[in-house]
This record gives C-alpha cells, sequence and structure tokens, in this order.
C-alpha cells in the first residue's frame, strides 16, 4: 500500500458497511463468557436529529463496550427510541406533521447518524415504545399495578401546564414550571389515574446502598424521597355551639420537633384543606374565609412557595394543644401545602423561622421553649427544653423520646415523595388499558385484549378542556365491560412519556417476544444493568420510575433481581461556543452532522471525550476540536511510516514501559469515566513516538492502535489493516483481544521532579519512577541539593506532588 492522505468520510463509510457485514457487535444470550450490559438512555425522537449531547454519552459508553468486548465480555450495548409522549408531540404540533410520520422521519435520521457515529449498537434488539408490539408490554404493567393496589383513580389538585396543555407530575415541575417548556405551571382540580410510588419510598431509598451510584445521583434520589423521622401528633378541635359537626374531629400534624410543642401558638393549615374544614367555621366568618381559600388556591405552587410575605386569615376555629390543654388558633396560610406532612403544621415561632415570619405578620405570640434564644429571637437548634412543664431541664432529644413513650405524639416518618400522577390529556401515547362501566366500576382490559391500539387520528393537538383528543373519538370510547358485557366506556387519558422508558432495559433482552416481556432466563443472564449513563435531569423522574416499576416486578416473580442497575452516572451537558445553553433563536447550535462531514466522525467522538470530565458541564471549542483532528493525522502519518519498516525496527525497553503504563491508563480511565484523561494519556504518548520513532516496531504500534479502537474505531481499523501489509486477509481491530500488560513493564524509567523552597524553583532531581512516587526518597534527595540546602531554614512545611513536585515552605 503507498501513503494516502487521511480521509476521514471515505474511511468511515468503508468500515460501517464492513462492520454490518462481519456482524461484530451482536450480543450472545446465554453465553459462557462474562456478560456486560451497558446503556444509554435511549432518545427522544423528538427533532430533526441527534446532537451533540447525545454524542458524549453515547461515544464515551460506546468506548467502554467497545474495550470490553476486546476484554473477551459478551457486551450487551442496545438503542431503542422513546417515541412516545410530550417530547415528540410537541414536535409534531410545531411542525403541523402528524406524529406517527414526524416519530418514523426523526428514528430514521437518528439511526442514520448512530450507525455513522461508529456506535456499535446490537441492531438486532432495537425497540420503540410507539410500537404497538411494544406498548402492550407496558399496558400489561400497568395492569398489574392495578391489580396489585398500585394504581387507582382519584380526584386531586393537579399541575396543569397551560402551553402543553396537559397535567404534570410533581417531578415535571421545575421552579413551578413545566420542565418541557418552561411555561408556568397552573393549580386544577382533575380526575387522575395515579400510581402508589409512596408505598415503595423505603425500599427506593434502603436499596440505594446495594449499588454503586455516584454520589451525588444518590443524594439526589434521598433528598427527592426525603424520609424524615419524627412524629404524628393530634389536635382535637375545640367544640363551638354552632359547629356540631366539631364533635369527635381532629387535625393531625406530622413534626420533626415534638421537644418544641408547648411552644405552638397556632396551627396553620393549607387553603385544599378547608374543603373539608369549613362547616367547622363559624357562620360568620365562612364567606371571607371561602374567598381568601379561593385566591390562594388560583395562585400557582411556585408563587406560593416563594412569597416572602406569608398571607393567611384566621378561620375562627380552635384546636386544644394535647401537651399543656390550650386552645391554639386554626389559620388558612397559602404557604403551607398539601404535599408537606398531613397539609397541617403547628405554628411554634419560638423556633421556626418561616413560623417566626408568619406569627410577626399577624401579631401571634412567641413562647421559647428549648434554650438557646433570647429577647424573642428564634432559636431553631436543639437544646435544653424549658416552659415545657415536667419535661423542662432534658435535652431535646430525650423530652421527644419521654413524650413518644407518654403517648402525646406516635413515632412516624414524612415522606416528600408523592403518589405519581401517571394520566396524560394528550394523544400520543400509550391508551391506559381500562374501562368503565356504570355497573363495575373501573375494569382492566383483559390480557388477551392487549394491545390497546392508539386510532389513527386527523386532530391530535390538545383539547384545553382536560379532556384527550380521544375523548371525542366514538370508535374507540364505546365498548363492552369485560365483566358484565353491557356497555362501557374505555379510559381515554394516555400515559405519560415515562410509561414506555420505565421497563425498556428489559425488553432489549428479549426484543422480539410475543408471548410475555421477556424469557426469564435471558432475564436473568442479562440482569441487573452493569453501567448505566444518563442525564442529571432524569434522576428523580425516569431513574426513580423505573426503579419503582422494577421492584414491583421483582415482587411479582417477572425479574430476578431488586435493583435494576448496578451502576448509574451522568454526563454533563454541552454548552455552545459562547457559554450558554445552545438553542436556534442563540445561533449557537453545533450540528454534528456538520462535524463529522468535516473533520470524520473519530474526531468527533475523540473530541466528546476530551473536552473536559466526563460530570461536568463543559464548553465547545472548535479549537479544541481542530486540535483533536491534528492529533488523529499524526497517528495516520506516523503509522504509515512505521508499516514500511516491519518488525526491523525493535521496540525498545521505553517503548515497552510506556505502552503499559498506556494500558493500564487508558483501561482504569475507561472503566472510571476520565474519558478525557485517557485521551491526554494517548496524546502524551504520541509526543513520545513522535521523536523516537525508531523504538516502537510495528507490534508496538498494534499494540497503541488496539488502545485507540475503542475511542477512534474507524481509523484505528482502517490503520491496523495497512499496517499489516498489501494482501493481509481483512480483520477488524474490534475483534482481537486488549493488549495485556506484566508488572514488570511498568517499573523502571526516570522521572524529573520540580525541588522548590517557598514557592521558586531551586533545583531539578532526577529519579527512578517509583522513587519519585515516594515522599520518603524524594524529600531527603531534594534537601542534598546545594541550592535548596542554602535557602531553608529550622522548620519547614513540605508540599510533596508525587512524580512532579516538592516544595518547602519555611516556617
Amino acid at each position: 500500500m503507498n501513503a494516502v492522505k487521511y480521509e476521514p468520510v471515505k474511511v468511515e463509510k468503508k468500515w460501517v458497511q464492513i462492520w454490518q457485514d462481519l456482524g461484530l457487535y451482536k450480543a450472545v444470550d446465554q453465553d459462557k463468557k462474562q456478560k456486560s450490559f451497558v446503556l444509554i438512555e435511549f432518545p427522544y425522537p423528538s427533532g430533526e436529529r441527534l446532537h451533540v449531547g447525545h454524542a458524549r454519552s453515547y461515544s464515551c459508553l460506546d468506548a467502554v463496550a467497545r474495550m470490553r468486548r476486546m476484554k473477551g465480555m459478551n457486551v450487551l450495548f442496545p438503542i431503542g427510541w422513546d417515541a412516545f409522549g410530550l417530547p415528540a408531540e410537541n414536535y409534531a404540533i410545531k411542525t403541523g406533521v402528524h406524529p406517527m410520520v414526524t416519530t418514523m422521519k426523526n428514528i430514521e435520521n437518528a439511526k442514520r447518524q448512530a450507525i455513522s457515529w461508529g456506535l456499535s449498537f446490537d441492531w438486532d434488539r432495537e425497540i420503540n415504545t410507539s410500537d404497538p408490539n411494544y406498548y402492550k408490554w407496558t399496558q400489561w404493567i400497568f395492569i398489574q399495578l392495578y391489580k396489585q393496589g398500585l394504581a387507582y383513580k382519584e380526584e386531586i389538585a393537579v399541575n396543569w401546564c397551560p402551553s402543553c396543555k396537559t397535567n404534570l407530575a410533581n417531578e415535571e415541575v421545575i421552579d413551578g414550571k413545566c420542565e418541557r417548556c418552561g411555561t408556568e405551571t397552573e393549580r386544577r382540580k382533575q380526575s387522575q389515574w395515579l400510581l402508589r410510588i409512596t408505598q415503595y419510598a423505603d425500599r427506593l431509598l434502603d436499596d440505594l446502598k446495594t449499588v454503586a451510584f455516584r454520589d451525588d445521583i444518590a443524594a439526589q434520589q434521598i433528598n427527592w424521597i426525603g424520609r424524615k423521622a419524627g412524629a404524628k401528633v393530634k389536635f382535637k378541635v375545640a367544640s363551638s355551639g354552632e359547629a356540631k359537626a366539631d364533635q369527635g374531629r381532629e387535625l393531625e400534624v406530622f413534626t420533626t420537633r415534638l421537644d418544641t410543642i408547648f411552644g405552638v401558638t397556632f396551627m396553620a393549615v393549607a387553603p385544599e384543606m378547608m374543603e373539608g374544614l369549613m362547616e367547622a367555621v363559624p357562620a360568620e366568618r365562612q364567606i371571607e374565609v371561602k374567598k381568601y381559600v379561593t385566591a390562594a388556591l388560583n395562585k400557582s405552587e411556585r408563587e406560593r412557595k416563594q412569597r416572602t410575605e406569608k398571607t393567611g386569615i384566621d378561620a375562627g376555629i380552635r384546636v386544644i394543644n394535647p401537651a399543656n390543654g390550650r386552645p391554639v388558633p386554626v389559620w388558612v396560610a397559602d404557604y403551607v401545602m398539601m404535599d408537606i406532612g398531613t397539609g397541617a403544621i403547628m405554628g411554634v415561632p419560638g423556633h421556626d423561622e418561616r413560623d417566626a415570619d408568619f406569627a410577626k405578620a399577624h401579631s401571634l405570640p412567641v413562647v421559647l421553649v428549648v434554650s438557646g434564644g433570647s429577647d424573642g429571637k428564634i432559636y431553631e437548634g436543639e437544646g435544653e427544653v424549658i416552659n415545657s412543664g415536667k419535661y423542662d431541664g432534658l435535652s431535646s432529644d430525650a423530652a421527644r423520646k419521654q413524650m413518644l413513650a407518654e403517648g402525646l405524639g406516635k413515632a412516624d416518618y414524612h415522606y416528600h415523595i408523592r403518589d405519581w400522577v401517571f394520566s396524560r390529556q394528550h394523544y400520543w401515547g400509550e391508551p391506559i388499558p381500562m374501562v368503565y362501566c356504570d355497573k363495575d366500576g373501573w375494569v382492566p382490559v383483559p390480557e388477551e385484549q392487549l394491545p390497546v391500539r392508539l386510532p389513527e387520528v386527523e386532530k391530535y393537538q390538545p383539547t384545553g378542556t382536560g379532556e384527550s383528543p380521544l375523548a371525542h373519538i366514538e370508535s374507540f370510547v364505546n365498548t363492552t365491560c369485560p365483566i358484565c358485557k353491557g356497555k362501557a366506556r374505555r379510559e381515554t387519558d394516555t400515559m405519560p412519556n415515562w410509561a414506555g422508558s420505565s421497563w425498556y432495559f428489559l425488553r432489549y433482552t428479549d426484543a422480539n417476544n410475543n408471548q410475555e416481556l421477556a424469557d426469564k432466563k435471558k432475564l436473568k443472564y442479562w440482569l441487573p444493568v452493569d453501567w448505566y449513563n444518563g442525564g442529571m435531569e432524569h434522576t428523580t423522574l425516569h431513574l426513580l420510575y423505573s426503579r419503582f416499576w422494577h421492584k414491583v416486578l421483582y415482587d411479582l416473580g417477572v425479574v430476578p433481581t431488586i435493583e435494576p442497575y448496578a451502576k448509574r452516572t451522568s454526563h454533563g451537558v454541552v454548552l455552545g461556543p459562547d457559554g450558554r445553553k445552545m438553542s436556534k433563536s442563540k445561533g449557537n447550535v453545533i450540528n454534528p452532522d456538520e462535524i463529522v462531514a468535516k473533520y470524520g466522525a473519530d474526531t468527533l467522538r475523540m473530541y466528546e471525550m476530551f473536552i473536559g470530565p466526563f460530570e461536568q458541564m463543559v464548553t465547545w471549542s472548535d479549537e479544541s476540536l481542530e486540535g483533536v483532528f491534528r492529533f488523529l493525522k499524526r497517528v495516520w502519518g506516523l503509522v504509515e511510516q512505521v508499516k514500511g519498516g516491519g518488525d526491523k525496527r525493535q521496540n525498545g525497553e521505553e517503548a515497552k514501559r510506556r505502552l503499559a503504563k498506556l494500558i493500564k491508563k487508558v483501561e482504569e480511565d475507561l472503566e472510571g469515566a476520565k474519558f478525557n484523561t485517557a485521551v491526554a494519556a494517548m496524546m502524551e504518548f504520541v509526543n513520545w513516538w513522535s521523536e523516537n520513532q525508531e523504538k516502537i516496531n510495528s507490534e508496538g504500534v498494534g499494540m497503541f492502535l488496539k488502545l485507540l479502537a475503542p475511542m477512534a474505531p474507524f481509523i484505528s481499523d482502517e490503520l491496523y489493516q495497512r499496517l499489516q501489509g498489501e494482501g493481509a486477509k481483512l480483520i477488524s481491530i474490534h475483534s482481537l483481544q486488549w493488549p495485556k500488560y506484566a508488572a514488570a513493564d511498568l517499573r523502571g524509567g526516570k522521572q524529573t521532579l520540580v525541588v522548590q523552597v517557598d514557592g521558586r524553583v531551586r533545583g531539578k532531581l532526577e529519579m527512578d519512577e517509583n522513587e519519585a512516587s515516594r515522599q520518603e526518597d524524594v524529600e531527603p534527595a531534594a534537601r542534598q541539593l546545594s541550592n535548596t540546602a542554602k535557602f531553608l531554614k529550622e522548620k519547614q512545611k513540605v508540599i510533596f506532588v508525587p512524580g512532579r513536585l516538592i516544595n518547602f515552605i519555611n516556617i
């Protein structure tokens, strides 16, 4: 072969076809090799193409999958399409083209991109959540949830997005706004399907100890579940002559500070609670109280939580403090939320800043019951209990324990998490497989009748009335009750886009099974997912929901593992060159197709790895992209020179040592999600190679290309083939064994350390690499340098960076 110019587009097109013909990336069920299930979050086909954020996650995890295959593992690295839900429907509404059409077109384009990027997906296992053969099993899971009492319908206050014209789960509302479109949400009451995720709160929390989630990911789940230990306390409603219904009525609060109960000077309840309390309100106050409640309910949840002004109204109701028998006024306050505690709080303004603000605004008394506060100042810490009768002198903790032992309250837990609002009032989603009969109520569709297919319609836009567009299709709505065979109506709400993604990873193990969700033997072989990567924005949404569904399926004996994912990581967002979030309106969007057309997919892949620490937000740089392209051209040129020399060149000891270190470094960095430092190590080696070409032979170069292969698969395969010479049998480098190294090869070599005194360079030391990593070897040698000794005083603080620097700070 004659030396040729590096033309990435030509090279990559060639190898895409070869890889498809060889079928290199197909996972084998029940193989005797060690299995490795590597998973990326499948994309929404809700736009015209995949973006550079997808490329970052997919390329990095693809490098892991490729390396593990070369290490002899049976790797499952699948992909599919999260095709249902608001993202795809919003795109269809924006373009004016039916979601069935836009979704398939977008999938086709995204698949072309994924193949062009050299992603080693097993395309035989491709899935699509909008395929009836797939959502049949999503509906089947819903029916199992219903049969277990985990799915129920209830009229509740919901988050309504006036732009998307649908209800949202609490997790889909960020700072009071729709997480999808950014519109401020409204509160409204509506009959909804909910899933009892709260029944699994403890398991979702406790089982985090059994998996290797990155610390910040686990912390988000812990905080969202929000388990707090405390006590529930019942306050009896005082009888008033006018409100006979007060007899026997109680209001219950949850508190983590039972030790402050003697400091209660008011009770505050959420406006939503007044529906059941209004008859206890004195007649002369009812009009005013109703007026306040109506105004409060018209405010958004965000407005209520963020208002600095603490508004409220005295409901005219009194409750009895069980600790001292004193009457306490009940106020309706918009800062109290139904999803916090029981919807009622005991106001202790002496020991809670929020309560203190409310008490100040409405001239309510302040009583200090824990030492630490003075002169009416609030004190939120713990201490010695005071002004609390027989409990005086006890510590806060001791007082709580004694109060509980004496029945003043009942030990309990409070959770931030609420049941999952599951209904959506849009068209593009899985029909909920339930029918309503006047005689039998809600009845699940018989499993043999699944899937309940989404009908094709012309008008798919949201109605804005609180009903799905399906409600107006009589042929869909009108049906027969499975129990009494009488007239019934289908549920017309559809599932959220989180439904299909809550179990998709299971389907990858058996993508074409028409008899069951997946074969149990295949599930047992492949589960759990060994490494799952996705966006941090899904930590309290998809990740939590899918863990919930998995645990339900485990309880039903469908899946073999308690947790779905053994390891979870997340990648940082890629910002535009101007440091802002990419958007067309800002003109800062980077089109990965244009990068591939100009520089090739290998440059895109390696740049996405090199751009910065994987977990951090990074800013796109065209200059750095050019640097990666120059690096690949250097590799091309160096290999072109080596192949002509063949094995006449010798691998010197330094080459062996550097290759051994490189193997170890790349392997550890890819497994440790330190992709940027793996690329940096490759670049450092090439810098040495450029100056020492005579010290490395074709075998050594072949080892280097194997290390490069997971990150830059196209150029590695092309150069390895050229390295074999003309007429050599075609073999893909990705089917070869990962290089190995001997521990002995890591030893030896010299390292230069900088010696400083008070931050100024006073000399250099050249030492054996192993010695250079140990302070006990470096420090004596550095002190003996003549130019160091004369600047040292009697005592020093020593700063040591192994293999790099030692700095003596005189003190």
